[in-house]
């Protein structure tokens, strides 16, 4: 499932470049030239994460970045920072600010594309093309392929991205609610017992790899992935 990029960036050559590079490394680019523009995408649609440039006509990055870390909906998204400012103090305030990374301009395509998997990989795995083991579970999000017990499994891309999200955060439990801000993406309004309904599906692809007790329900609260 490609990752989806908000670039906050109000020089158009560079955007344009950072966008290319995103769309050329299999990922999803969104374009705004503004902290006020970057916040509009955001009330439409939940990116995965935020790159953001310090210097913006009116509202900095840096009080982007602090409006989004106060904003429970927005309050765990991962933020890259970018700037021509390279002094350490400027650095540590990025962080400060809830930045997760910071990338100083000039910077290349290669190393911009490092630090997006890194900290995709760190705070959202589920968007990342890693494979995931899981007490003989496995899936390959490149070749889209569920093996359990050494049988292949055959599920829709729902389910699918049900057991990614699942295998990526093991051992906590979830609402409905929040499997799907999270699985379906926070855009989409759809009954919450569509959750119930895909959680049938995916124990009964899971049977065949003797795997289907590791999707648990959790009484009053929601769904946990476990093998306890």
């Amino acid at each position: 499932m490609p990752a989806t990029i908000l670039v906050v960036e109000d020089e158009f050559a560079i955007q344009e470049l950072i966008a290319l590079n995103l769309e050329q490394a299999g990922q999803r680019a969104v374009l705004a030239d503004s902290a006020e523009q970057a916040l509009e995408r955001i009330r439409d649609e939940l990116p995965d994460l935020v790159l953001v440039d310090w210097m913006l006509p009116g509202q900095s990055g840096l009080d982007l970045a602090r409006r989004l870390r106060a904003d429970a909906r927005t309050k765990a998204l991962p933020i890259i920072m970018l700037t021509a400012r390279g002094e350490e103090e400027d650095k540590l305030r990025g962080l400060e600010t809830g930045a997760d990374d910071y990338v100083t301009k000039p910077f290349s395509t290669k190393e911009l594309q490092a630090r997006i998997k890194a900290v995709l990989r760190r705070r959202a795995p589920e968007i990342t093309d890693d494979a995931i083991e899981y007490h003989g579970l496995r899936l390959d999000p490149a070749s889209h392929r569920v093996t359990g017990s050494g049988r292949e499994l055959a599920m829709g891309p729902t389910e699918f991205r049900l057991l990614h999200f699942f295998m990526t955060h093991p051992e906590r439990v979830y609402s409905r609610t929040q499997l799907l801000d999270h699985v379906w993406g926070d855009h989409v309004f759809i009954e919450e017992r569509t959750v119930d309904v895909h959680i049938r599906r995916l124990r009964a692809a899971l049977t065949d790899g003797a795997c289907e007790t590791y999707v648990q329900t959790v009484r009053g609260s929601g769904y946990r992935f476990s093998n306890a």
